[in-house]
This record gives structure tokens, sequence and C-alpha cells, in this order.
């Protein structure tokens, strides 16, 4: 399959200008033309696009994805400086989420609190708590 500009960023989510971006900092290669000389992305282009917009959400920065995008190009002989760059990568998520399962644990701490609270301040017994008129 050939996918339009418009219709490549409409399937990955990301706009047309961040793919014209992506193209000119080499994290993309630069897709086919068509006849017309307009670009076609093809299948593998957007799977490797929806990689890239992983990367993003994991907080990547751009440096590590060009290297990543960079070393990708020299297929096999990269594969271990690639696996390094996600080990390191994965664990800088792990690191976030056990920072966000903290603050996740405060503020249930909180709602709880303000829950008792609300209880108390509505004069609800204990033993009715639960129950629905």
């Amino acid at each position: 399959m050939s996918y339009s500009i418009a219709e490549a960023a409409r399937r990955s989510g990301l706009s047309i200008d961040t793919l014209r971006y992506y193209e000119r900092i080499k994290l993309l290669e630069p897709p086919a033309r068509d006849s017309a000389g307009r670009r076609a992305y093809s299948d593998e282009d957007l799977n490797w696009l929806g990689f890239l917009t992983k990367l993003r959400l994991t907080g990547m920065p751009i440096k590590s994805m060009r290297e990543y995008a960079s070393l990708r190009r020299h297929g096999v002989a990269s594969a271990g400086r690639r696996k390094a760059i996600l080990v390191e990568q994965r664990q800088s998520v792990a690191d976030r989420i056990a920072e966000l399962r903290g603050c996740l644990d405060i503020l249930d701490y909180k709602i709880a609190n303000y829950e008792q609270i609300e209880r108390n301040a509505f004069g609800v017994a204990p033993e009715m708590e639960g129950i629905s008129a």
C-alpha cells in the first residue's frame, strides 16, 4: 500500500508538519515518490512512525531517537547499541512509573481523607457507609 502525506498523517496521528520534520531531522527516511513527485508512504513507514510515536510517549529525547534511527540504517551490526538505547529508556520509563505510583498513593490517601471528612461532616454512621437509598 501507498499513502499520501495527508493519509499517512491521519493514520499515524501525527501532523503533516511533524512528518516533514521527522524526515528533515532524519528520523524518517525520505519516502518514495509517486509519479507526480508526491510523497508515498508505505506500511513499513507507518509502522516505523508508530514506533517513533511510542518512543516519544516514553519521553525519549529526540537526540536519542535520532541516534536509534541512524543505527537502524546499519542493520544487524547495530543491534547491540539499539538494544542498549531501549534498555536505558525502559529503565527511565520504569522509574517514572514508580514515581507516578507514589503520586497516585498520595492522591488516594488524600481522597480517602476527604471522603472521611465528608462522612463525618454529614453525620453518616460508619455502619451505614456503602448503603445507598
